[in-house]
């Protein structure tokens, strides 16, 4: 059952990894940052072209501008500008290293909606100790303090490992004191510096989501989830729960909208800062090269993505689960746990109600279903990661 509609024809969210520059060394980066640019990013005009591109896709696209810190690259404000001026909504990602009132004023000249930073503890300990850097977490809330006084919109994300899952409580209710419009909590994708052994268990990572879950309820900011492909499971399992139900599901939060969990290829493409597209940040598998084609042909045309886009091609409880249309399980985990990205996803505990029936459950409309908040209020991933998704 391939899938269709527009998602098929064009990504909500595009994120263009700018640069792999970054002054930090986070334990957990999917980049591998490093101080000093590669010299193989893509130069302006090859930034030009592929804003331009994305235009193409004649649908609203949200492009994310992450790295690295895409502070680090000189010419950001002109490309953000530039994809402003093409029509694009446009967000950033910085490192919070590089953040002053210039520079809030510059992301506002070239049209820059919104920027996300991250801070992974509530305490500069539990921060600068995940950064590696000592002054990280001052340097991050001041560049908030800088955003906020600009009247710049901002988020925060958090990205969950061992290290800090008994600060979320804590760190929600530091965004909100730090004025953050959204808290976006990322579960860690062992890539790159991450690794599994900083992964907490499926069973936390289950309780993980029902405190999302609560807290999304009362918090009096957006609270959502990224890399938690299986939240949207729980969330559809607790308004039936609570008796609403699919039609109900607008009620309630802005913050439950509906997509489809794993986004990678569907509703959402990563290019690297070499200009190489895959699915997601975390997924290396390579549908093509914006500098051997079209962005648009290649989202819509690869065999990768046709393949991500596909539910009937899972394999193992992915593939018989009445959810699979909605949740897609992480195709990054189910690649690193089994050399398969068509695999299970290794960190989810649900049970298929049936190992041989593959009926969906029906959520059609729940995957077209965006809540207004959504629409204005979109996020940029964590500096060091790409998938974001409201």
């Amino acid at each position: 059952m391939q899938m269709s509609g527009d998602a098929a024809r064009a990504p909500r969210l595009v994120a263009w990894e700018a640069t792999r520059a970054c002054d930090l060394a986070c334990v957990h980066c999917r980049a591998v940052a490093h101080p000093v640019p590669d010299p193989r990013q893509l130069s302006t005009d090859e930034a030009f072209r592929l804003v331009d591109d994305m235009a193409g896709f004649q649908q609203p696209v949200i492009l994310i501008i992450t790295g690295g810190d895409p502070l680090k690259r000189e010419d950001v404000f002109e490309v953000a500008a530039r994809a402003t001026r093409a029509g694009l909504r446009v967000v950033m990602s910085p490192s919070g290293t590089h953040v002053t009132p210039a520079t809030v004023s510059r992301l506002k000249a070239a049209g820059v909606q919104r920027i996300s930073v991250s801070l992974d503890g509530s305490t500069a300990e539990l921060h600068d100790g995940f950064r590696q850097v000592p002054g990280a977490f001052a340097a991050a809330t001041e560049s908030l303090t800088y955003a906020r006084e600009g009247g710049l919109p901002f988020q925060i994300n958090t990205t969950v490992t061992q290290h800090n899952r008994h600060d979320l409580a804590s760190m929600l209710q530091r965004a909100v004191e730090l004025g953050a419009l959204t808290w976006d909590v990322f579960m860690l994708v062992p890539t790159g510096r991450g690794r599994v052994q900083m992964e907490i268990t499926p069973e936390a990572y289950e309780e993980t989501l029902h405190f999302v879950y609560e807290a999304s309820q009362t918090a009096p900011i957006q609270v959502k989830m990224t890399c938690a492909p299986h939240y949207k499971r729980l969330q559809l399992q607790e308004r039936k729960r609570q008796g609403g139900g699919p039609e109900g599901a607008a009620r309630g939060h802005p913050a439950h909208g509906f997509a489809r969990g794993c986004m990678a290829g569907y509703g959402f493409c990563f290019v690297s800062h070499i200009g190489e597209v895959g699915g997601c940040g975390y997924l290396p598998l390579l549908a093509g090269s914006v500098r051997q084609g079209s962005l648009v042909e290649i989202y819509r045309e690869s065999s990768l993505f046709r393949t991500l886009r596909d539910p009937d091609l899972l394999q193992g409880r992915c593939g018989v689960c009445e959810y699979r249309v909605l949740c897609g399980g992480c195709r990054a985990r189910a690649l690193g746990a089994s050399a398969n990205y068509l695999e299970e996803e290794p960190f989810c505990t649900y049970q298929p109600k049936s190992r041989i029936a593959r009926e969906p459950i029906e959520i059609g409309p729940l995957l077209a279903q965006t809540s207004p908040h959504e629409e204005r209020a979109e996020a940029a991933p964590p500096r060091h990661t790409i998938p974001p998704v409201l």
